[in-house]
């Protein structure tokens, strides 16, 4: 397993952005089930992975999370934005010796809201891929790198990564600057010239359950993604 997820954080770096339709479900799951186990442990003080609870809880927030980024290309956006902005929150206070508490989870939520609604606003959507696709990637290989060859068990990794990384050794943060950056300058070059094509795969299914004879009446508006096709 260690080694499947090693692979797939190198694709988030270096291919994040062409194949973010399969990319971002997954890393959304990872995220949202992360979250909501942490939430679960400010809101009502359940401890973090330390109960039935807290799993199912995770596992719940992680598979709608999912299923939105793989059926929405802007809500798949939103949720990669607001990873991000929740995951520098949340490493730059642990970096300067602040604990994973409620205080430092509500100015990660608070982030994170705020990097979703910015980058939807001002049309950032790709830049915002590129970026994060390339250091989440690399904070993905180096947990899992941490988690098989450190002396830190994977929870103690998944409640605050970056700070976790930086007290085990201060090679980390150069591994994770030089991965990070190659990522997002490779990325950027080889999608210079190239867009990804939005998607909407819930009216897609939904027009796919339609009647010809109803599609042809006029009465039911093609999805968008569908426009200029036949049928």
């Amino acid at each position: 397993m260690g080694m499947i997820a090693i692979l797939f954080g190198l694709a988030m770096v270096f291919l994040g952005y062409k194949m973010m339709w399969i990319l971002l479900p997954i890393f959304g799951f990872y995220f949202g089930f992360a979250l909501g186990a942490q939430t679960l442990q400010f809101l009502i003080g359940i401890g973090f992975m330390a109960t039935i609870t807290s799993w199912i809880v995770g596992f719940v927030v992680g598979a709608v999370f999912a299923a939105l980024s793989y059926l929405f290309y802007f809500l798949a956006v939103a949720i990669l934005a607001g990873a991000g902005g929740y995951g520098l929150a949340v490493g730059l206070l642990g970096a300067i010796g602040l604990n994973m508490n409620f205080l430092v989870w509500i100015i990660g939520i608070i982030a994170g809201l705020a990097a979703a609604l910015n980058v939807l606003r001002y049309n950032l959507q790709k830049w915002a891929v590129i970026i994060i696709t390339a250091v989440g990637g690399t904070s993905v290989i180096i947990y899992n790198l941490l988690a098989a060859f450190g002396n830190l068990s994977p929870l103690e990794l998944m409640m605050d990564p970056v700070r976790m990384a930086i007290q085990n050794s201060f090679l980390w943060l150069v591994f994770f600057l030089v991965v990070a950056g190659a990522g997002i300058f490779f990325q950027f070059v080889t999608n210079r010239e190239y867009d990804i094509e939005e998607w909407d795969r819930y009216n897609v299914c939904s027009w796919a359950r339609i009647s010809p004879a109803h599609r042809r009446s006029g009465t039911v508006r093609r999805p968008a993604s569908l426009v200029g096709q036949t049928g």
